[in-house]
């Protein structure tokens, strides 16, 4: 008989933290899983961990593949799946999923036949637990059955592995993370949540996101590295060629809403690293936000506030060196308004 849940953990070079990982999913007051985790290519002692846990607990499987990256073993987990399971979720293996985190979730499930339910998120530091910012708007409060189109905030929760999937959805909806990029999250996440007839939202954390503070950076946590602005590009393109391949009108209006968060929110997010990032830095910023901006079209632009229809305007114009001093005197503003406030 099938498990009720099954549980996708990607392994690549993580020895430090997968133990730690591994537990808190054994731990889980929701009993009835399986845990498939998949080992991308390591190199360092993370598979023989693994290989523990397959040997002494019969809910752990290991599956092996060359290096792929994040979004092609999610994939392949996926692919290894036992069938006929009911639920459905992912786990990054530097993080940490709280005992009653899948109990929560799937309990909610079964009373309210959503689509998927997505939960709140903590960053995890060596100095304990504290709220991760960019999960705050979508959790402020619990909501069941809900979309996005009721919750406009939700178009901002695009990470993977604070949610736990009906699998008939997952499966049928036809999404698999993008194979070769960073920021693979989104493109998947995004659209189940325009796809789905309702979601649960948990505003009690489900997640602990690791901040890695040893030198070791995560993705997110590279902030100049050219690739990371390359890619995440790439990612909202991705989701608005679906949404642009949906026919039903509702899409239509579904395209206006995410291009205005990634016009207000998600581009953004790079202006503040422009100052600080190098020559390759800015000229990948430039080219590949120009690019999205230029889809997006000038008249979503038009309707923006002054800020940032000047920073976007110094951005298509090729004009960095104005945008860096635009952005520079836009940081000196936001820390003097902090002081104040202080």
């Amino acid at each position: 008989m099938a498990p009720r849940l099954s549980v996708v953990v990607p392994v690549y070079n993580v020895e430090r933290y997968l133990r730690e990982c591994l537990d808190s999913i054994a731990a889980q007051t929701f009993d009835d899983f399986e845990c498939v985790m998949v080992d991308d290519g390591s190199t360092d002692g993370g598979p023989r961990i693994a290989e523990e846990y397959a040997a002494s607990d019969r809910r752990f499987r290991l599956v092996r593949q060359e290096n792929q990256g994040l979004g092609a073993a999610r994939n392949t987990g996926w692919r290894h799946l036992t069938p006929g399971t009911d639920y459905l979720t992912f786990v990054d293996s530097d993080d940490v999923v709280p005992a009653h985190a899948y109990r929560l979730m799937i309990s909610t499930l079964d009373e309210t036949g959503s689509a998927f339910a997505t939960g709140n998120a903590m960053r995890l530091r060596t100095t304990g637990l504290t709220p991760s910012h960019g999960h705050r708007r979508p959790f402020r409060e619990t909501r069941l059955r809900t979309h996005v189109s009721e919750l406009p905030a939700l178009v901002t929760d695009r990470t993977a592995w604070n949610k736990v999937y009906r699998r008939s959805f997952f499966d049928a909806a036809g999404l698999l993370y993008p194979e070769g990029i960073l920021y693979e999250d989104a493109p998947v996440s995004v659209p189940h949540h325009f796809l789905a007839d309702h979601v649960d939202v948990i505003s009690e954390p489900v997640y602990h996101w690791r901040v890695r503070e040893d030198g070791d950076l995560s993705i997110t946590q590279k902030k100049t590295d050219p690739r990371g602005v390359v890619d995440r590009v790439r990612s909202m393109e991705l989701v608005r060629e679906w949404l642009l391949a949906q026919s039903e009108p509702k899409f239509t209006e579904y395209l206006r809403a995410y291009d205005h968060n990634c016009l207000v929110e998600e581009i953004p997010m790079f202006f503040w690293s422009v100052p600080d990032g190098d020559r390759a830095y800015r000229a990948a910023y430039q080219r590949n936000v120009s690019r999205l901006v230029e889809a997006i079209g000038p008249e979503r632009v038009a309707e923006l506030n002054g800020q940032l229809r000047l920073k976007y305007r110094l951005t298509l114009g090729g004009s960095m060196g104005g945008f860096v001093a635009v952005q520079r005197a836009h940081r000196l503003a936001r820390r003097a308004r902090k002081a104040v406030r202080r």
